[in-house]
């Protein structure tokens, strides 16, 4: 049975309620429901933003001398705000990180304000840090063959079930562009047999069909008549050796065992491949609008930040091949003087 919005805010606010005053604790938990009504987040981003406002509570509580409570919330200076992100930086938290925390505070900070019960301005008078901005790190398109093809595998003394199974997971992170997750959550009610497209959940529980490749089509395939387990509709599809759900810690431990035997580095990862899925279509003329439909993304931008690695791509292709791009030795010395 799904869990109510209650419940989720409930189970997401359980570490937090220790670091937080009791008048906190209630309006965080209150918060936290908000959440998963209004923007319907995924039990784990639940519990991500209360871990975050944990940690800023914690800090706010070393830096105060005392649990902060809301009225500490609203007594709030911009120097406050900035040691708690110091003794944050202090710990060697990355910038990233720290983004995050000050996030979730004002996320937080904007609910109280809704509910009329105190406004915590130091919050929106502090600048966040500057982070980097980083690309996606796809892998070139042999590399994802290689991992996405059972013959790599090979060779391995595992069950042939387990092995069809991590060919079937793999495959859908790269032939379909899934998060690790979606992949994961699937059933097999969303993937009936012999389909040319399947039915996935993604962030928000939103959901979005998503076209099979005929190798994506074939490996679930090949996973389904293999797997010694009864696989009952509503149920995830993709099994442990227990008969359990199968632990997003596999697959990493899969892919990670695959690039040390292909010598690949260590950002192939399967979300990578993911990466891979979105960067390699958009080489080969993939229009930006479907491959924001086929990863669910919600906002072109998100998307958009392919059109970045395949240009940085093509740009160090270019730098590495033109003979125009080579920088020229420098020309010798001419002799100013005339000879004797």
């Amino acid at each position: 049975m799904a869990m109510t919005d209650a419940e989720k805010a409930a189970r997401a606010a359980h570490g937090l309620l220790a670091a937080a005053a009791p008048d906190v604790g209630a309006a965080a938990q209150a918060w936290l429901a908000r959440l998963a009504h209004e923007r319907r987040l995924s039990q784990k981003t639940l519990e991500a933003y209360a871990r975050d406002l944990a940690v800023v509570l914690l800090r706010l509580k070393d830096h105060l001398g005392r649990v902060p409570g809301l009225a500490d919330l609203s007594a709030l200076a911009p120097a406050d705000v900035r040691a708690v992100l110091a003794a944050r930086r202090a710990d060697g938290v990355a910038p990233r990180t720290l983004v995050r925390l000050l996030a979730a505070a004002r996320s937080f900070a904007r609910h109280l304000e809704r509910e009329g019960q105190g406004k915590v301005g130091a919050l929106a008078a502090v600048r966040a840090p500057k982070v980097p901005k980083g690309l996606p790190k796809p892998v070139s398109v042999a590399a994802a063959r290689a991992l996405a093809d059972p013959a790599t595998r090979a060779g391995e003394d595992r069950e042939p079930w387990v092995l069809a199974r991590d060919a079937a997971v793999i495959a859908l992170l790269y032939g379909a562009g899934l998060r690790i997750s979606e992949a994961l959550g699937l059933t097999p009610r969303a993937v009936p047999e012999g389909t040319d497209q399947i039915t996935v959940t993604g962030k928000g529980s939103k959901t979005r069909m998503v076209p099979l490749i005929a190798p994506v089509s074939a490996a679930l395939s090949e996973y389904r008549a293999l797997c010694p387990m009864a696989l009952a509709p509503d149920a995830p599809l993709f099994r442990g050796a227990k008969g359990g759900p199968l632990s997003p810690r596999i697959v990493q431990l899969t892919v990670a065992r695959m690039r040390g035997a292909l010598g690949l580095s260590e950002t192939a990862t399967p979300h990578a491949l993911r990466h891979s899925f979105a960067t390699h279509l958009l080489a080969r003329g993939g229009e930006i609008r479907a491959i924001q439909e086929l990863l669910g993304h919600a906002s072109l931008s998100t998307t958009q930040v392919y059109t970045e690695v395949d240009t940085a791509a093509l740009m160090a292709a270019y730098r590495a091949a033109h003979p125009r791009a080579r920088v020229a030795p420098p020309a010798p010395a001419q002799p100013t003087g005339r000879r004797a």
